[in-house]
Protein backbone atom coordinates (compact mmCIF):
# COMPACT_ATOMS: atom_id res chain seq x y z
CA UNK A 1 0.00 0.00 0.00
CA UNK A 2 1.37 3.53 -1.09
CA UNK A 3 1.35 6.26 1.27
CA UNK A 4 1.77 9.96 0.41
CA UNK A 5 4.05 10.63 3.23
CA UNK A 6 8.11 10.07 2.40
CA UNK A 7 9.34 6.91 3.93
CA UNK A 8 13.20 7.28 5.05
CA UNK A 9 15.17 4.66 6.17
CA UNK A 10 17.94 4.68 8.08
CA UNK A 11 20.54 2.27 8.64
CA UNK A 12 22.12 1.99 12.33
CA UNK A 13 19.31 4.50 13.43
CA UNK A 14 18.56 3.01 16.71
CA UNK A 15 21.48 5.50 18.14
CA UNK A 16 24.11 7.87 18.06
CA UNK A 17 24.07 10.39 14.89
CA UNK A 18 21.14 7.62 12.86
CA UNK A 19 18.54 7.90 15.66
CA UNK A 20 19.06 11.91 15.23
CA UNK A 21 18.60 12.25 11.51
CA UNK A 22 15.55 9.73 11.90
CA UNK A 23 14.32 12.50 14.47
CA UNK A 24 15.08 15.37 12.66
CA UNK A 25 13.59 13.46 9.18
CA UNK A 26 10.66 12.52 11.50
CA UNK A 27 9.77 16.12 12.43
CA UNK A 28 9.53 17.04 8.90
CA UNK A 29 6.56 14.45 8.96
CA UNK A 30 8.23 11.44 7.22
CA UNK A 31 7.74 7.85 8.12
CA UNK A 32 10.79 6.92 9.30
CA UNK A 33 11.97 3.30 9.66
CA UNK A 34 14.85 2.83 11.94
CA UNK A 35 17.44 -0.15 10.52
CA UNK A 36 18.94 -1.85 13.20
CA UNK A 37 20.01 -5.56 14.19
CA UNK A 38 19.25 -5.52 17.57
CA UNK A 39 14.93 -5.52 17.71
CA UNK A 40 15.26 -5.06 21.77
CA UNK A 41 16.89 -1.83 21.33
CA UNK A 42 15.61 -1.32 17.71
CA UNK A 43 12.66 -1.04 19.04
CA UNK A 44 12.84 0.71 22.00
CA UNK A 45 14.37 3.73 19.94
CA UNK A 46 11.32 3.58 17.80
CA UNK A 47 9.19 3.96 20.59
CA UNK A 48 11.31 7.08 21.78
CA UNK A 49 10.35 8.34 18.53
CA UNK A 50 6.61 7.95 18.82
CA UNK A 51 6.57 9.71 22.16
CA UNK A 52 7.89 12.39 20.35
CA UNK A 53 5.31 12.27 17.78
CA UNK A 54 7.08 10.76 15.29
CA UNK A 55 5.82 7.79 13.02
CA UNK A 56 9.08 5.54 13.25
CA UNK A 57 9.15 1.85 13.13
CA UNK A 58 11.88 -0.64 13.61
CA UNK A 59 13.03 -2.66 10.31
CA UNK A 60 15.43 -5.25 10.82
CA UNK A 61 18.57 -5.60 8.44
CA UNK A 62 21.80 -6.30 8.94
CA UNK A 63 23.76 -4.42 6.21
CA UNK A 64 26.71 -6.87 5.83
CA UNK A 65 24.24 -9.70 5.81
CA UNK A 66 22.76 -10.29 1.64
CA UNK A 67 19.55 -11.93 2.14
CA UNK A 68 18.40 -9.78 4.97
CA UNK A 69 18.69 -6.29 2.99
CA UNK A 70 16.76 -8.26 0.08
CA UNK A 71 13.90 -8.80 2.40
CA UNK A 72 13.81 -5.42 4.21
CA UNK A 73 13.62 -4.35 0.62
CA UNK A 74 10.79 -6.74 0.41
CA UNK A 75 9.11 -5.15 3.32
CA UNK A 76 9.24 -1.76 2.39
CA UNK A 77 7.71 -2.54 -0.65
CA UNK A 78 4.40 -4.78 0.21
CA UNK A 79 4.03 -1.99 3.63
CA UNK A 80 4.85 1.10 1.73
CA UNK A 81 4.99 0.18 -2.06
CA UNK A 82 8.52 2.85 -2.31
CA UNK A 83 11.14 4.69 -0.45
CA UNK A 84 11.97 8.33 -0.64
CA UNK A 85 15.17 8.29 1.64
CA UNK A 86 17.78 6.00 2.42
CA UNK A 87 20.54 7.16 4.67
CA UNK A 88 23.26 4.57 4.73
CA UNK A 89 24.91 5.42 8.59
CA UNK A 90 25.59 2.22 10.18
CA UNK A 91 29.56 1.94 10.72
CA UNK A 92 32.47 1.27 12.63
CA UNK A 93 36.52 1.52 13.48
CA UNK A 94 39.05 0.21 13.94
CA UNK A 95 41.03 0.44 17.56
CA UNK A 96 43.07 4.29 17.49
CA UNK A 97 46.17 2.13 18.65
CA UNK A 98 46.52 0.09 15.66
CA UNK A 99 48.88 0.71 12.92
CA UNK A 100 48.99 0.22 9.03
CA UNK A 101 51.68 -2.30 9.39
CA UNK A 102 50.66 -4.31 11.95
CA UNK A 103 46.75 -4.49 11.68
CA UNK A 104 45.20 -7.28 11.26
CA UNK A 105 43.21 -8.27 7.97
CA UNK A 106 40.53 -9.73 9.75
CA UNK A 107 40.18 -6.60 11.24
CA UNK A 108 40.42 -4.83 7.82
CA UNK A 109 38.03 -6.97 6.27
CA UNK A 110 35.39 -6.26 9.24
CA UNK A 111 35.75 -2.60 8.35
CA UNK A 112 35.06 -2.58 4.83
CA UNK A 113 32.01 -5.38 4.83
CA UNK A 114 30.10 -2.67 7.14
CA UNK A 115 31.11 0.55 5.97
CA UNK A 116 31.49 -0.51 1.85
CA UNK A 117 30.46 -3.49 1.03
CA UNK A 118 27.22 -2.99 3.50
CA UNK A 119 26.58 0.43 1.57
CA UNK A 120 26.89 -1.39 -1.44
CA UNK A 121 24.40 -3.79 -0.73
CA UNK A 122 21.99 -2.05 0.98
CA UNK A 123 22.01 0.67 -1.67
CA UNK A 124 21.57 -2.20 -4.53
CA UNK A 125 19.09 -3.71 -2.53
CA UNK A 126 16.66 -0.47 -2.00
CA UNK A 127 17.26 0.86 -5.59
CA UNK A 128 13.60 -1.10 -7.00
CA UNK A 129 11.75 0.76 -4.39
CA UNK A 130 13.99 4.36 -4.50
CA UNK A 131 12.98 3.93 -8.02
CA UNK A 132 8.99 4.21 -7.69
CA UNK A 133 9.72 7.48 -5.56
CA UNK A 134 9.24 10.96 -7.41
CA UNK A 135 12.12 11.75 -5.84
CA UNK A 136 14.67 9.23 -4.61
CA UNK A 137 17.51 10.16 -2.22
CA UNK A 138 20.44 8.13 -1.04
CA UNK A 139 22.67 9.89 1.78
CA UNK A 140 26.28 7.26 2.55
CA UNK A 141 27.60 8.73 5.35
CA UNK A 142 31.03 9.05 4.95
CA UNK A 143 34.32 11.36 6.48
CA UNK A 144 36.55 13.78 5.98
CA UNK A 145 39.31 10.96 7.03
CA UNK A 146 38.56 9.78 3.79
CA UNK A 147 39.56 12.35 1.46
CA UNK A 148 42.51 11.14 0.46
CA UNK A 149 43.73 15.18 -0.95
CA UNK A 150 43.17 16.49 3.20
CA UNK A 151 44.75 13.09 4.33
CA UNK A 152 47.88 13.71 1.57
CA UNK A 153 48.55 17.33 3.06
CA UNK A 154 51.24 16.84 5.98
CA UNK A 155 49.74 20.33 7.15
CA UNK A 156 46.17 19.56 7.00
CA UNK A 157 43.95 18.81 9.93
CA UNK A 158 44.06 15.03 9.56
CA UNK A 159 48.50 14.84 9.69
CA UNK A 160 48.25 12.62 12.97
CA UNK A 161 45.02 10.83 12.56
CA UNK A 162 45.21 7.34 10.50
CA UNK A 163 42.96 4.87 10.91
CA UNK A 164 43.49 3.03 7.65
CA UNK A 165 40.34 0.81 7.83
CA UNK A 166 38.07 3.58 8.67
CA UNK A 167 39.69 6.10 6.14
CA UNK A 168 40.06 3.50 3.16
CA UNK A 169 36.91 2.04 3.63
CA UNK A 170 35.30 5.73 3.56
CA UNK A 171 37.38 6.77 0.64
CA UNK A 172 35.66 3.47 -1.32
CA UNK A 173 32.45 4.42 -0.12
CA UNK A 174 33.13 7.93 -1.88
CA UNK A 175 33.68 6.18 -5.10
CA UNK A 176 30.48 4.09 -4.66
CA UNK A 177 28.53 7.71 -4.11
CA UNK A 178 30.59 8.55 -7.56
CA UNK A 179 29.69 5.31 -9.49
CA UNK A 180 25.90 5.42 -8.17
CA UNK A 181 25.28 9.16 -9.12
CA UNK A 182 26.70 8.97 -12.40
CA UNK A 183 24.53 5.34 -13.28
CA UNK A 184 20.95 7.09 -11.90
CA UNK A 185 22.15 10.57 -13.37
CA UNK A 186 19.07 10.51 -15.92
CA UNK A 187 16.28 9.89 -12.76
CA UNK A 188 15.05 11.80 -10.18
CA UNK A 189 17.96 9.85 -7.33
CA UNK A 190 20.19 11.90 -6.24
CA UNK A 191 23.49 10.19 -4.28
CA UNK A 192 25.96 12.19 -1.51
CA UNK A 193 28.24 11.62 0.51
CA UNK A 194 28.16 13.50 4.22
CA UNK A 195 30.68 14.20 6.17
CA UNK A 196 28.80 15.10 9.77
CA UNK A 197 31.76 16.14 11.80
CA UNK A 198 33.30 14.97 14.63
CA UNK A 199 30.30 14.31 17.03
CA UNK A 200 29.61 13.13 20.57
CA UNK A 201 28.47 9.02 19.30
CA UNK A 202 29.81 5.90 20.05
CA UNK A 203 32.38 5.63 17.25
CA UNK A 204 32.93 9.67 17.76
CA UNK A 205 33.99 9.60 21.20
CA UNK A 206 32.59 11.83 24.53
CA UNK A 207 35.87 14.40 23.52
CA UNK A 208 34.44 14.95 20.50
CA UNK A 209 33.32 19.17 20.12
CA UNK A 210 30.36 18.48 18.17
CA UNK A 211 27.06 17.32 18.61
CA UNK A 212 24.57 15.06 16.91
CA UNK A 213 22.03 17.70 16.05
CA UNK A 214 25.00 19.12 14.43
CA UNK A 215 26.34 16.03 12.88
CA UNK A 216 22.38 15.53 11.39
CA UNK A 217 22.52 18.68 9.45
CA UNK A 218 24.48 18.04 6.57
CA UNK A 219 22.71 14.47 5.75
CA UNK A 220 19.02 15.91 6.82
CA UNK A 221 19.93 18.55 4.07
CA UNK A 222 21.11 15.80 1.27
CA UNK A 223 18.13 13.96 1.92
CA UNK A 224 15.77 16.62 1.52
CA UNK A 225 17.26 18.13 -1.78
CA UNK A 226 15.43 20.10 -4.02
CA UNK A 227 15.36 18.77 -7.96
CA UNK A 228 18.13 20.87 -8.63
CA UNK A 229 20.32 20.26 -5.77
CA UNK A 230 23.46 17.97 -5.94
CA UNK A 231 24.36 14.32 -7.10
CA UNK A 232 27.47 12.85 -6.70
CA UNK A 233 29.22 15.31 -4.04
CA UNK A 234 30.64 14.71 -0.76
CA UNK A 235 29.89 17.66 2.09
CA UNK A 236 30.24 18.71 5.17
CA UNK A 237 28.50 21.95 6.66
CA UNK A 238 26.39 21.98 3.76
CA UNK A 239 29.69 22.51 1.88
CA UNK A 240 31.83 20.44 -0.37
CA UNK A 241 34.54 18.69 1.14
CA UNK A 242 37.57 17.70 -1.20
CA UNK A 243 37.95 14.12 -2.11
Amino acid sequence: MSTPKKIALITGGNKGLGFEIGRQLGKLGMTILLGARDKKRGQAAADKLKTEGIDAHLLIIDVTHEPSADRAAEFIEQEYGRLDILVNNAGIMEEKTFKPSTIAHDILHDVFDTNFFGVVTVTQAMLPVLKKSDAGRVVNISSSLGSLTLQADPAGPFGDFKFLGYDASKAALNAATIHFAHELRDTPIKVNSACPGWVKTDLGGAEAPGTVEQGADTPVWLATLPADGPSGGFFNSRKPVPW
